[in-house]
């Protein structure tokens, strides 16, 4: 590779605000930054005295340089966090977890619904949050759920509603569906939902004692009642969220290092409850220092794509950074409000920053332990297998009934465990129903008769059975045209099919490997077998649900394609197909009368 010449580019360049991309010899982009000076900036890269073994690998890479002039550093910010997100360079520290955040949508219809929402906001109605993950969500739905009965179904289940669900025998829905509950009463229960989410939760449980109270005098008990549970209900909820401060509205970030790992926790509060937290562990170059870290966590954590709902007023650091100013005006320009980030030491922040801090040191504390137990298997089945290194390893299953609707499954695991981005499905064609042989044999070709990229190949490859698949298995590998073999290994279950009792099965079933019910190695082999066989087990069965579900009205004559899927379109799947009157299919578009009626009495019939 030819030595970039810095000194002629360095005579050239701006000093003006911008962004700097660095590339490789591949016309990779290796790194990504910005400065309010670029000349000073880039400069400091190739002076002769730097110390820093990051820096030094990263020069010494460095083909070129690609330079773009912003008016200010706040533009320099943004555009250097598009490209750091777009290029992903492997000199840069990387949040690699960068979903955007879940909200809570209370919709705008007649009846309106709670929903999980995630993504851009098309659904007309009120967004509540941002929540730090789905879990946190799916928790408040489920409280909210048990103390407000506002419905959270689908729009086409709704819609194909004649009698009451069961989340109305639950008493978790008032079911407005069928007119089980009145629309000023729903929309008062609505009203509740609002201010509750809104963090107006004292002037819900004020309202909801002078409705219990009313009730009372006019002698309805058991209305009065259920008024009261939901107020110890809410009450208790309140409790669990509630924080003995006077901030309304921060997040807190705290930081640990240990043994390598870094980990940022992120603490939200939102209308004086905690809605949640998380901890990220950035994907951190060697030698990164840990204000280098923070600020670019920051950066790609706030100012991500569609990101401005998860900005506080207030952002509490757990140490100074230099880039503080510059990003907190980059922060109140997108989201229109000023926003600050600080340090503090004393005071209820600096409680909340200590909690913080905790939770993330305890995170890598838990995250390191889970890896412990990770390597300490893979270290194990690297000395029973007899292999220098395990780096991907792949299992694979089959799934039918009675020979039909034959899914071929293949997951891959990792030095870190499962990797899910990799798991491929097979719909298996061209064999005899029932062929399990034939149908590996399938999977096999189509896993790797176009694989080009070798790094892909897998180090062990497990065969979810016994000596007739992992025989038809080394015979598809007996032509193996890549340098690289992977080892063939089969899991035969035993007798009894009990877990600790697998056969593993090598040189096509003619040898086996001896290993212990408690062995931790045979734990990973369990894990990685019982895997492949939930992920062929769920696309078996989606397939023969979607072919049920496509027969049963192939069999309606004047039902072609353009029907079939405006019907299970508009009433939500077969089931809400089954479920609607024939007044309702007649709501469908392109159904009429006579055609609601031939549906209906054809289902029916079909039990």
């Amino acid at each position: 590779m030819a030595e970039f010449d810095h000194v002629h580019f360095l005579k050239t360049l701006s000093s003006d605000p911008g962004v700097y991309r660095m590339l490789d010899s591949d016309n990779n982009v290796i790194y990504v930054g910005k400065a309010k000076n670029l000349k000073k900036r880039v400069s400091s890269y190739f002076r002769s005295n730097v110390t820093d073994g990051k820096t030094r690998a990263l020069v010494s890479n460095i083909s070129d340089i690609d330079i773009t002039l912003t008016n200010t550093e706040t533009e320099a910010l943004l555009l250097e966090n598009n490209l750091i997100k777009k290029y992903q360079p492997r000199y840069n520290i990387l949040l690699r977890d960068d979903k955007s955040y879940p909200y809570i949508l209370l919709t705008a219809h007649k009846h309106p619904r709670l929903a999980f929402h995630r993504g851009s906001r098309k659904v007309k109605g009120e967004y509540f949050g941002p929540f730090p993950s789905a879990g946190a969500v799916s928790e408040s739905l489920r409280l909210m759920q048990k103390i407000f009965p506002v419905r959270q179904c689908e729009d086409a289940y709704y819609r194909a509603r004649s009698r009451p669900c069961l989340q109305f025998q639950l008493k978790r829905c008032s079911a407005p569906c069928t007119g089980e509950v009145s629309d000023d009463e729903y929309s008062q229960q609505v009203d509740f939902v609002r201010k509750f989410l809104a963090g107006k939760s004292h002037e819900v449980i004020a309202s909801l004692i002078t409705k219990m109270e009313a009730a009372s005098q006019a002698l309805q008990f058991e209305q009065a009642a259920k008024i009261r549970d939901q107020i110890m209900l809410l009450r208790k909820m309140q409790e669990q969220q509630s924080i003995s401060g006077n901030y309304a509205e921060m997040d807190v970030v705290g930081f640990a290092h240990l043994n390598g790992l870094n980990g940022i926790h992120l603490l939200m509060i939102r209308d004086h409850k905690v809605l949640g937290s998380k901890t990220y562990f950035p994907k951190v170059p060697k030698d990164s220092q840990q204000q280098e870290i923070l600020a670019s966590f920051l950066g790609q954590y706030y100012l991500a794509p569609g990101a401005t709902g998860r900005i506080a007023k207030e952002v509490i650091l757990p140490f100074a950074i230099d880039e503080a100013d510059v990003l907190g005006e980059a922060l109140s320009q997108i989201s229109e409000r000023k926003v600050t980030l600080k340090t503090v030491t004393r005071g209820e922040r600096a409680q909340y920053l200590q909690l913080a801090n905790k939770n993330a040191l305890n995170s890598i504390t838990v995250k390191q332990s889970t890896q412990d137990s990770i390597n300490k298997r893979y270290a194990q089945l690297k000395a029973t297998l007899g292999l220098d290194d395990i780096s991907r390893m792949e299992c694979f299953d089959i799934s039918h009934t009675m020979g039909e609707n034959t899914v071929a499954s293949c997951v891959v695991f990792d030095s870190q465990g499962p990797n899910n981005k990799e798991y491929r499905r097979f719909n298996v064609t061209g064999i005899t129903g029932g062929d399990d042989y034939a149908a590996m044999e399938f999977a096999l070709n189509k896993r790797y008769n176009k694989l080009v990229d070798e790094n892909k190949i897998p180090d062990v490859i497990f065969i979810d059975g016994g000596k007739g698949q992992l025989s038809r298995a080394e015979q598809y590998f007996s032509t193996w045209p890549h340098a690289k073999m992977p080892l063939l290994v089969g899991v035969a279950k035993g007798t009894s099919r009990k877990p600790g009792l697998e056969t593993l099965l090598i040189d096509g079933g003619r040898k086996t490997i001896p290993m212990d019910s408690d062995a931790p190695a045979l734990h990973l082999i369990q894990h990685i077998r019982d895997e492949s066989h939930r992920f062929a087990i769920a696309g078996h069965r989606n397939k023969r649900q979607k072919q049920r579900t496509q027969s049963l009205l192939e069999e309606i004559s004047g039902v072609g394609s353009t029907r079939r899927q405006t019907l299970l379109k508009f009433l939500g799947g077969m089931q809400g197909v089954k479920a609607a009157n024939i007044d309702q299919l007649k709501q469908v578009p392109g159904i009429s009368s006579d055609m609601a009626e031939k549906i209906f009495n054809h289902l029916h019939d079909k039990g």
